[in-house]
C-alpha cells in the first residue's frame, strides 16, 4: 500500500513539473501567424453586403463539406481542423452579416481558417 501511494505521488509530482515546464516554454515563444497575409481579408474589403454574404456563404459550405467528409476527417493531414475552424468562423460572420453588420474579426478568421484548410488539402 506505501508503496502504491509513493507511486501515485511520483506520477503527480512528475505530471505538474511536465506541465509547468510546457506552459512555461508556450509563454516565452513568439505567436504564430497561421495566415499568410496579415492584416485585413479581401472579405473585410468587400462593400456590396450580397456579393459579401454569398462569399462567405459559400466558403462556409465548401469547409461543412471537408469537414465532414470521411477523407478529410481520417487524414493525416489538418485540413479536417481547419475546415472545422473555418465551418465555425464563417458561420459566425455569415450570422453577422444577416443583421448587416460586417465583424472584421469573424470576416478575417473565416478566409484565413478557409485558405489554410484549401493549402492542406493540395
Amino acid at each position: 500500500m506505501k508503496h502504491s501511494v509513493t507511486l501515485l505521488a511520483s506520477a503527480a509530482a512528475l505530471l505538474v513539473a511536465g506541465s509547468t515546464g510546457f506552459a512555461a516554454d508556450i509563454i516565452g515563444e513568439p505567436a504564430v501567424n497561421y495566415c499568410r497575409t496579415v492584416g485585413t481579408s479581401d472579405l473585410v474589403l468587400t462593400d456590396n453586403l450580397v456579393e459579401l454574404k454569398d462569399h462567405v456563404v459559400k466558403l462556409m459550405d465548401e469547409s461543412v463539406a471537408v469537414a465532414n467528409s470521411p477523407e478529410w476527417i481520417n487524414s493525416s493531414r489538418p485540413a479536417f481542423v481547419w475546415a472545422s475552424e473555418a465551418k465555425v468562423a464563417c458561420g459566425m460572420a455569415y450570422g453577422y452579416l444577416k443583421t448587416n453588420y460586417k465583424d472584421e474579426d469573424t470576416l478575417n478568421k473565416c478566409e484565413c481558417f478557409h485558405d489554410r484548410m484549401v493549402e492542406y488539402m493540395h
